[in-house]
């Protein structure tokens, strides 16, 4: 259902290509059937949506509501726009821009990166109400200090004696897309004019846009942590709804019977191996009475955490050769790849190898060096592959092993040993989890050039034409619009910046969000073939992306390294994680590393005996189990866990009321590791 639903919204969205002005123009009748289509498959899936819900429940959710009456408008005008048609009138569908808000409520994920940027607003209106005080206030200046002085810019317009003008210009410079050329005029008659516009950098580029960050950042980490305490807490109050329909009393506490913990743990997870299930159990089962009591119970939500079975198995030499495998000699080589030192030789070499990397290659001795390293690495590999079991080297966990054999069988080995050297992992891993989150805010991203370029395309579409590039025709040099002549937009041959379509609008918008010397151009450039005013659209457009949601964006990449490289420094063990070391049958997720994976010998289900870690060793081991990578945990599990540890097992939480109306000016629950982290 959820790949049909993400099917119509993009059809829904790429109708726009095929609707006038379009990249590949359609008739009318066409997208129209289409687009009926899309709305038949929302509205199904709305009314599918409200049978399985409460009426009170489904009609308290705002996002219903706005999908409801965006259907109903878009309707509304697909009517009244076919209409006009077929009279031959030209018509408006401003139904697409409420269309792509409908599209945004249907998506989870991108409604909730939206809601990041909407709970921002509030506190960086301030912030910018005080940035646009302070450009305006300059621009009085500037109008004081060089209207008067007939001075004049490279073109031979006006310099500097019309206060909107002005107020532009200061904006673009904030960007420094028109730095220095904006200052050159003043600059030439009186080098002193300089410290006008030094002081303004000063001012707006590097304090103003700071602190837009750091509230910005503020704002999200404040935001982020209510949802967190908001999900932690719930999560405890349906736990302990469950709990309260299935227990039973024994004694003088309230329980949960294994058989029924069993049976909801079957339903809850029925993929969940029978191995997996006995260890839960064992770890709920404290006392091993044949019950789970209450604070147990709690702790049953964490079956979420994906704990890896390690069997560990024998290596094939060892069958095939076993009085050799296990010969002095092949223990001695096996012990050794197994020390640390092993490690250190070959980062030394790998640093080495860096160095002869930037050296001259023409020189012969260089070139040759560079076979004497790979061969070193093939002997590495090679000698891992003798000493770990080659199922476990190359194991689905393994992913660096994997990725510097391949690059290494590539001849590509020496980029991949520094590029993916341990120190760097962190960053590498970092990046690999916040993959999904990016996706999220690109999704964001593109609905909020989609609004843009459909209002561009209504206000823009025709004014600005592309000729061949062969083209000498007067037209062509003045891109089809005489109002562009010995404009800087006519020749800089920018006339493939326009709106008359989808694709080229999102272009132009990306070109936008680059923030270089071409923003003034092309806001100039529009502004002449319709308004001096059309360049609000230009500044709200650099507002919303580059100042609110990439700022947002940094905002969630530094509070992903902040958890990432806080993790690396401190333990945030759950219950499960801390009972799996307790009961014996666990393996650190060290122990499977590089240079350190345990040894691997026959496949034996050794049950739940509390042998020590040195029967790890020994030859009759079965299965053991360790919590998947901590570096690959996802960014928003990371911060719930650090809160969650630090609730008291017997804190019951707040009630659901006040759990639903947390807001973050609330004085959040004392979490120093949270704090820390964040």
């Amino acid at each position: 259902m959820w790949a049909a639903t993400y099917f119509f919204i993009w059809g829904d969205l790429a109708l726009a290509l095929f609707e006038e002005p379009a990249l590949f123009p359609l008739p009318f009748l066409a997208t129209s059937i289409a687009e009926v289509l899309c709305l038949t498959a929302f509205s199904g899936r709305l009314v599918h949506f409200a049978k399985v819900t409460p009426q009170m429940v489904f009609w308290k959710d705002t996002k219903n509501i706005c999908i409801v009456v965006t259907i109903v408008l878009t309707l509304i005008d697909l009517i009244t726009y076919g209409s006009l048609e077929a009279v031959n009138i030209h018509g408006v569908r401003w139904s697409r821009l409420i269309a792509r808000k409908r599209n945004e409520m249907l998506s989870s994920q991108i409604r909730r990166a939206f809601r990041s940027n909407r709970n921002t607003l509030p506190d960086i209106l301030y912030v910018f109400l005080l940035f646009i005080f302070s450009m305006l206030i300059f621009s009085l200046m500037a109008l004081k200090l060089f209207g008067d002085r007939g001075l004049r810019t490279v073109e031979g317009s006006p310099y500097f004696t019309n206060i909107l003008d002005i107020a532009f210009e200061l904006y673009v410079l904030v960007t420094t897309a028109n730095s220095p050329d904006v200052m050159m005029p003043a600059y030439e008659f009186n080098w002193w004019y300089s410290l006008y516009f030094i002081t303004y950098v000063i001012t707006n580029t590097y304090i103003f846009m700071s602190v837009f960050l750091a509230v910005v950042y503020n704002n999200y980490r404040k935001h982020l942590k209510n949802e967190i305490r908001t999900l932690a807490y719930l999560k405890r109050h349906k736990m302990i709804e469950a709990f309260n329909i299935l227990k039973v009393k024994v004694g003088t506490e309230f329980v949960v019977k294994e058989a029924q913990w069993r049976q909801l743990a079957k339903i809850v997870a029925p993929d969940i191996s029978s191995s997996h299930l006995e260890l839960l159990l064992r770890i709920s089962d404290e006392g091993q009475k044949g019950d789970v009591d209450k604070m147990n119970f709690l702790r049953l939500a964490d079956l979420n955490i994906q704990v890896v079975t390690i069997n560990i198995k024998r290596h094939p030499l060892e069958a095939w050769m076993p009085r050799v495998y296990q010969s002095s000699p092949s223990l001695l080589v096996q012990k050794t790849v197994r020390h640390r030192i092993f490690v250190w030789v070959y980062d030394v070499i790998i640093l080495i190898n860096a160095i002869f990397i930037a050296l001259d290659e023409k020189n012969p001795l260089i070139s040759y060096a560079e076979w004497l390293f790979l061969s070193l690495y093939i002997i590495e590999i090679l000698l891992k592959l003798y000493t770990y079991e080659p199922r476990a080297y190359f194991g689905r966990k393994q992913f660096w092993n994997c990725v510097v054999s391949v690059l290494l069988t590539s001849s590509l080995c020496l980029v991949s040993e520094t590029l993916f050297y341990p120190r760097f992992r962190v960053i590498v891993t970092t990046l690999i989890n916040i993959g999904p989150t990016m996706l999220t805010f690109g999704g964001l991203v593109l609905v909020v050039y989609y609004m843009f370029a459909i209002v561009g395309m209504e206000v823009f579409h025709g004014k600005v034409h592309f000729f061949d590039p062969s083209s000498t025709g007067p037209d062509a040099l003045v891109c089809g619009n005489p109002a562009l002549k010995d404009s800087a937009f006519a020749r800089g041959r920018y006339c493939r910046n326009n709106f008359n379509d989808l694709a080229a609008s999102l272009i132009l918008l990306t070109e936008l969000t680059v923030v270089n010397q071409c923003f003034p151009l092309l806001a100039d450039g529009f502004a002449l073939v319709t308004h001096q005013a059309s360049k609000l659209y230009f500044i709200g457009f650099h507002v919303v992306v580059v100042i609110l949601i990439v700022n947002i964006f940094i905002a969630f990449i530094l509070e992903a390294f902040f958890v990432a490289y806080s993790l690396e420094k401190s333990e945030v063990e759950t219950a499960i994680e801390k009972k799996i070391q307790e009961l014996g049958v666990g393996v650190q997720e060290e122990e499977v590393q590089d240079g350190k994976l345990i040894d691997n010998v026959d496949a034996k289900d050794s049950g739940f005996s509390g042998d020590d870690g040195d029967n790890k060793r020994r030859a009759l081991k079965g299965l053991y189990f360790r919590i998947a990578s901590k570096k690959y945990k996802t960014v928003d599990a990371l911060p719930q866990q650090m809160f969650e540890s630090e609730i008291a097992p017997e804190d019951e939480g707040p009630s659901l009321e006040e759990i639903l109306n947390f807001s973050p000016s609330d004085i959040p629950p004392k979490s120093p590791s949270f704090e820390n982290s964040a």
